[in-house]
């Protein structure tokens, strides 16, 4: 992650209005390969969003993995949740995405908060999501470990640029503010977690 965050310091994110140069932003077409995809542990990156109450969340996330797993329904997935916020270390295991087959788009339903985005093409070990919440923009990529490309964060850099982000209404997170996962021990005394 601190690799990411290094190479994020040498990519500078200029405002670009509708620069001629965008590529399309291509959602996955959903099939029975799709959702096995996904499965799994992520490790959030880095995103943007337009919607104030994710920019104010945005601010406070300083690291987040999270993981999938199949649901009691076909058309949902249970996911954990572990972040640290602030100096805090969270865990949620509450929440759920309902998958939208039809349209392939992901509705995350949380206690107080619902969220729909698209996940968007892109490597297999990355997970692009453009998020729609009230007719704000926002993108966020994760990925299966904590270091990502230079030419992936460079894709992921132009996509912002071209939804009209600033540097500064994109948030990074970091490896050096890690929680561990429930039951994982740190080897440094562990550190004290809240269930949510």
């Amino acid at each position: 992650m601190l690799a990411s965050l290094a190479l994020l310091v040498g990519l500078p994110l200029a405002l670009a209005a509708e620069d001629p140069s965008c590529t399309p932003l291509v959602p996955v077409t959903f099939d029975n390969t799709t959702i096995p995809g996904i499965l799994g542990k992520w490790v959030y990156i880095t995103g943007g969003s337009k919607y104030p109450p994710h920019v104010a969340e945005m601010k406070v996330v300083k690291y987040a993995v999270f993981s999938f797993f199949p649901g009691s329904h076909e058309d949902e997935l249970d996911v954990i949740e572990s972040m640290r916020v602030n100096e805090t270390c969270v865990v949620r295991n509450t929440s759920k995405i309902q998958i939208f087959q039809r349209n392939s788009t992901l509705m995350h339903v949380d206690d107080q908060v619902v969220s729909t985005a698209e996940l968007i093409q892109s490597d297999k070990d990355l997970l692009i999501l453009k998020h729609f919440n009230a007719n704000f923009p926002g993108l966020s990529l994760s990925a299966r470990t904590p270091n990502v490309s230079k030419e992936h964060l460079e894709e992921f850099s132009a996509h912002m640029r071209c939804l009209g982000f600033t540097e500064e209404e994109v948030f990074f997170t970091s490896e050096k503010d890690a929680c561990p996962l429930p039951g994982e021990k740190t080897g440094e005394g562990d550190e004290e977690q809240q269930l949510v």
